[in-house]
């Protein structure tokens, strides 16, 4: 038993903090991976603490601290799954033109962007073996949106098992179940998740990614439609949560641009960020009554090759903060 950890027992705060600290960032991304919320997964890991904290007198040592704190981050998330008692959502936002007939009515989303800046102190550390995969590929929206269709107890299996790369009788441990029954999970959460996700295209080289995406965004600020279209693969999709419109392929897309997004004197502004591990940007609208720029979403976009396979737009305008991106631009 380490010196920190017998501090740390005996009610040194400090010690404590010394003991978790290296394990924060990525148990916050644990739990965004399970709700598909940064503000549950920060609410989640203040859980997470605080029964650490309070049950530290329990932890027998039988499996690492990294293992014990993934245990009680992985059941407090189940549990405020399962409860249903998560923050209390904005109202879904009303649409106020006319929209074009959507390719897809999905269910209401309330996925919400990962910031890129809180994956900078998550360590870099090679998973365990049986981990399917790549940190990079199992933050991205699409990743992360496909998980959010999964029961909950599907949900954490696939994470801990192929994203984390814990043993079936580390994940058994974890949700107070069998190897066999883990198995199983693990087989329909495939399954499922298969269906969900694209076709894997490879992770973009991050030059060319770039390149796109600066292309992208100067189409888009040029009002450029024929242009932002010629960029994306034919089987494209434009969504905007929470709202449950999807538009996919060069048709739909335009019409929805042309007739929505850049209808009368419109222009606007995109600054760069990054979330998810991809390109985003914040967008700004400028209209001909004023030259301030209002927020008006988070734009993230998905690099295949070196076409754009989907752009998301988060129309929830206090996202940009998260980014630390104003509400408004001169």
């Amino acid at each position: 038993m380490t010196d920190v950890l017998v501090r740390a027992r005996a009610g040194d705060g400090e010690a404590f903090r010394e003991l978790v600290e290296p394990y924060r960032r990525e148990l916050q991304v644990h739990c965004y991976r399970m709700l598909g919320s940064v503000q549950d997964a920060e609410d989640l890991l203040q859980e997470t603490l605080l029964a650490a904290w309070r049950g530290l007198g329990g932890f027998a040592g039988r499996s690492t601290l990294r293992t014990w704190l993934y245990r009680i981050a992985t059941n407090r998330c189940l549990n405020a799954l399962r409860a249903g008692d998560r923050r209390i959502r904005e109202a879904q936002p009303r649409i106020e033109v006319d929209l074009p007939q959507p390719t897809l009515w999905a269910e209401p989303s309330w996925l919400e962007p990962y910031p890129d800046a809180l994956l900078d102190g998550v360590p870099d550390t090679a998973p365990g073996p049986d981990a399917r995969y790549e940190r990079k590929e199992a933050i991205s929206l699409a990743f992360v949106a496909a998980m959010q269709s999964l029961p909950p107890r599907q949900r954490a299996v696939l994470v801990l098992r192929d994203v984390l790369g814990f043993r079936a009788s580390e994940v058994a441990e974890t949700l107070g179940t069998t190897e066999d029954s883990v198995t199983s999970a693990l087989k329909r959460a495939r399954a499922a998740l298969a269906t969900a996700l694209p076709a894997p295209s490879g992770l973009p080289d991050d030059q060319r990614e770039r390149e796109v995406a600066a292309r992208f965004a100067e189409a888009f600020e040029g009002g450029d439609v024929d242009a932002i279209v010629g960029m994306l693969t034919d089987d494209a999709w434009l969504r905007m949560p929470p709202l449950p419109l999807e538009y996919q392929g060069h048709a739909a897309i335009h019409e929805l641009l042309r007739t929505v997004a850049f209808r009368g004197i419109r222009r606007y502004r995109l600054v760069p960020t990054r979330a998810n591990g991809q390109p985003a940007f914040g967008s700004y609208l400028y209209d001909a009554h004023s030259p301030t720029g209002r927020a008006h979403g988070l734009l993230v976009v998905t690099v295949a090759g070196d076409r754009v396979s989907e752009f998301t737009r988060f129309v929830n305008n206090s996202l940009l903060g998260r980014f630390g991106l104003p509400r408004t631009l001169p």
